[in-house]
């Protein structure tokens, strides 16, 4: 019940409560104008050889609220990039374990926040290329037709593209 799932099983197990929550999440990239549209036959060779897949996830939270994370999956960057230089500066385990230990021995009042897509506030040197796929491709075209629906392309089985 509490595992993740890739979109297709998501959406089979969840149906509409799943394309709303995918739709919260692609809302976030589109408000925080965290992506911007780009026509295929623009892009060099080399770009496309870079381009990174759109992966989105779904869960159920403990609530029975269902939660969707983007993310890129940055396997191919491998090849050509260290990993220090693409890898999200989050805490070690460790380092927050021995954190909340500090907390408690020295009686410290402790917050926990959540700041709603915090990456999106980041500035990005360099330009990235995303694919989004199929229903994650369909579902952004819904928020902004005009902006996104001239960039999509299908690919050999149809299935959409952006």
């Amino acid at each position: 019940m509490f595992t993740q799932m890739n979109v297709m099983q998501g959406l089979l197990t969840f149906g509409d409560k799943g394309n709303e929550a995918i739709s919260k999440e692609l809302k976030q990239l589109y408000d925080k104008r965290a992506i911007t549209p780009v026509q295929r036959s623009d892009m060099t060779t080399e770009e496309k050889r870079k381009v990174l897949r759109y992966l989105m996830f779904l869960k159920e939270k403990c609530d029975g609220t269902i939660k969707a994370r983007g993310c890129a999956d940055g396997q191919p960057q491998r090849e050509y990039t260290r990993k220090e230089e693409v890898s999200s500066p989050t805490i070690s385990l460790e380092a927050m374990m021995l954190s909340c230990a500090i907390d408690v021995k020295e009686g410290r009042y402790v917050i926990v926040t959540d700041i709603p897509g915090a990456f999106l506030h980041m500035d990005m040197e360099d330009e990235v290329h995303m694919i989004l796929e199929g229903s994650i491709a369909e579902l952004i075209v819904k928020l902004d037709p005009s902006m996104y629906r001239k960039y999509v392309w299908h690919s050999q089985r149809g299935k959409p593209m952006l």
